[in-house]
């Protein structure tokens, strides 16, 4: 919530707003009042009926204050007065019980309390100086009519409900805190290595030990293999014979022109009949340096890596899905091992359906497959070399496949692999649409993957910046509002002048002059039109959708098709930069998305 949705219900009969706060914290910014309200500075008189004063409260005194500065403000307060107390605490950690002594001590009611949504400020609560018990407000902020005796029943019996209720969480979090102190001392008693730490390093050096023995082996094997091609070369008998003659010169001198003679004979007849005139043109082929098959990396490159990548045991359906987002390289069991050797991928994933159904790597981890089940531990091995996590991917019952629990795997993800947006009919309806675009898609499964292994994360993609060039307080209170209003709130908004909008960084929005950072640009230029909280949802769902460069609306009002021209609202990042005129996009090879403005009745 922001504190303007916070403050406002509560304006009525108000014409005054003190500021009170102390420290480095200024909430003019964040209160858009409006016309008849004025904002003054305190200066240390008493709050009387019609002000209301701001007051904060938080564990950095030099930016909130401190609670003696927040009691003095409140005994200065007036019947009738009100007060806005802002919280630097967060909730779960808000010493209430302080602050409500002062409160009653100074005949103050609490008539709301809601967490805000900024960095620094967590909490807010609206308070008023009273000598008889007021009202109770719902979450709207309107008052709700009732005698006070009704009143004062209702609170007394919701803080004894309250009190029950949380009596058993306060005491979990004191449990799970001693428990945690007492892991820590124990893990201090055992050394700070511990012997889960050594138990890893030994793995891990296990694991680069055999890597490096079946690396040797190979080149073993090369080598065995050239020696053998020498040994059995004419080069090497011709010479044997020289040296031969040369250290018997009575006998092998003798012999020398009869073995030189066989060698000759031998090779014509291991080469085949000589044509009498063979080809003057004809280039004689060079022989294989050896005879082995080599394979044909996928997914590389020289630049820094921006998007995941993933080396993986996967369903076709699954590796087709997980593409959209991120590098796959799906492994087959001839050439996995290599594979993960040569294309150093973020994470190791096996996925429980690929190995339970049919495929390449069927009946994996049932028992059936002995040599298969040797075949994946030599994949995770190969990866834990490289210092790479491996997961398993449990999108089954595990009984499918018991074996892969014996397994040392660094996470477990027990979940579906998501639903890819493209693979939803439309007329499922914009809702489902926003659902799965927010909790069940394909990309969110891929970013918990993503935060288990420290990898790129895909909803990165996501991230959207709005332009916008606000020309007085009025355009800046509605760029505030629309902005913290989306329900896909954008991640950084372009300006020419940051000035006033504070706000916006204070709720963890990047506010910037010069080019935007974000994959995806949203023109906001017109802040006179409406946008609902919805509109960017939508937008990125339809992107997600069609994976489009741009996504607009029609005069025809199109919806999820594809057009020639369109009104922009989305645009891709290198497309909005390249300077192209949109009606050449559709001509230079830019994929135009439609979507209606509003979902049909």
């Amino acid at each position: 919530m922001r504190l303007t949705d916070l403050l406002h219900p509560h304006l009525d009969g108000v014409t005054t707003v003190v500021d009170a706060t102390r420290g480095g914290l200024s909430l003019e910014p964040y209160l858009h009042l409006p016309p008849g309200v004025a904002l003054r500075s305190d200066d240390e008189r008493a709050v009387n009926g019609g002000e209301l004063v701001l007051l904060s409260y938080g564990p950095d005194a030099e930016l909130h204050g401190s609670e003696d500065a927040c009691r003095a403000v409140l005994a200065r307060m007036r019947p009738g007065a009100r007060g806005l107390i802002v919280l630097g605490h967060r909730v779960s950690e808000l010493p209430y019980h302080r602050l409500l002594d002062h409160l009653v001590a100074h005949r103050c009611q609490v008539l709301r309390a809601a967490p805000l949504d900024y960095v620094h400020l967590h909490a807010g609560a609206v308070v008023a100086r009273t000598d008889e018990l007021l009202p109770q407000h719902d979450f709207f902020g309107r008052p709700v009519p009732a005698d006070g005796h009704a009143t004062a029943l209702r609170l007394a019996d919701e803080y004894v409900f309250a009190d029950l209720a949380s009596r058993s969480l306060r005491a979990r979090v004191l449990d799970l805190e001693r428990t945690v102190e007492e892991a820590e001392r124990t893990r201090e008693t055992a050394g700070q290595d511990g012997l889960a730490e050594r138990l890893a390093a030994t793995v891990r050096e296990k694991d680069q030990l055999a890597a490096s023995l079946r690396a040797a082996r190979d080149r073993v094997e090369v080598l065995q293999a050239r020696v053998a091609m020498l040994e059995g070369s004419t080069s090497l008998r011709v010479g044997k014979a020289l040296v031969t003659a040369a250290r018997s010169p009575k006998r092998g001198a003798a012999r020398l022109p009869g073995e030189l003679y066989g060698l000759w004979r031998g090779r014509r007849r291991a080469a085949g009949p000589v044509p009498e005139n063979p080809p003057k043109d004809r280039a004689e082929p060079d022989p294989p340096v050896d005879d082995r098959f080599h394979l044909a990396h996928r997914a590389l490159t020289v630049a820094p890596r921006d998007r995941l990548v993933v080396a993986g045991v996967l369903t076709p359906a699954t590796a087709e899905d997980f593409a959209s987002d991120v590098v796959v390289n799906r492994l087959l069991p001839h050439d996995g091992r290599l594979l993960v050797q040569r294309t150093d991928p973020d994470v190791l994933v096996v996925q429980l359906s690929a190995c339970a159904g049919d495929g390449p790597w069927s009946l994996t981890g049932t028992g059936l497959a002995p040599d298969l089940d040797r075949t994946l531990a030599e994949l995770l091995a190969a990866a834990r070399a490289l210092g790479r996590s491996a997961v398993l991917w449990r999108d089954g019952p595990p009984s499918a496949a018991p074996g892969l629990a014996r397994l040392a795997w660094d996470a477990v993800v027990d979940a579906d692999t998501g639903v890819r947006l493209g693979r939803l009919p439309v007329a499922e309806g914009r809702e489902r649409l926003r659902e799965v675009f927010r909790a069940d898609s394909t990309r969110v499964r891929l970013s918990q993957l993503a935060r288990v292994v420290g990898g790129p994360d895909p909803l990165d993609e996501r991230r959207v910046a709005v332009l916008a060039a606000p020309r007085d307080r009025t355009d800046v209170a509605r760029l505030v509002g629309q902005v913290l209003g989306q329900q896909h709130r954008p991640v950084e908004v372009v300006v020419p002048d940051p000035a006033g909008l504070d706000e916006l960084a204070a709720a963890g929005v990047a506010v910037r002059r010069g080019q935007p950072l974000a994959p995806w640009i949203a023109d906001w230029s017109d802040l006179a039109e409406d946008r609902p909280d919805t509109l960017l949802l939508d937008l990125m769902c339809a992107q997600e959708y069609s994976g489009a460069d741009a996504v607009g609306h029609t005069p025809a009002a199109d919806d999820y098709v594809f057009v020639p021209s369109l009104r922009p609202l989305l645009v891709r990042r290198s497309l909005h930069l390249s300077g192209t005129d949109p009606g050449s996009w559709a001509g230079r090879g830019h994929r135009l998305f439609a979507v209606r403005g509003k979902e049909p009745s």
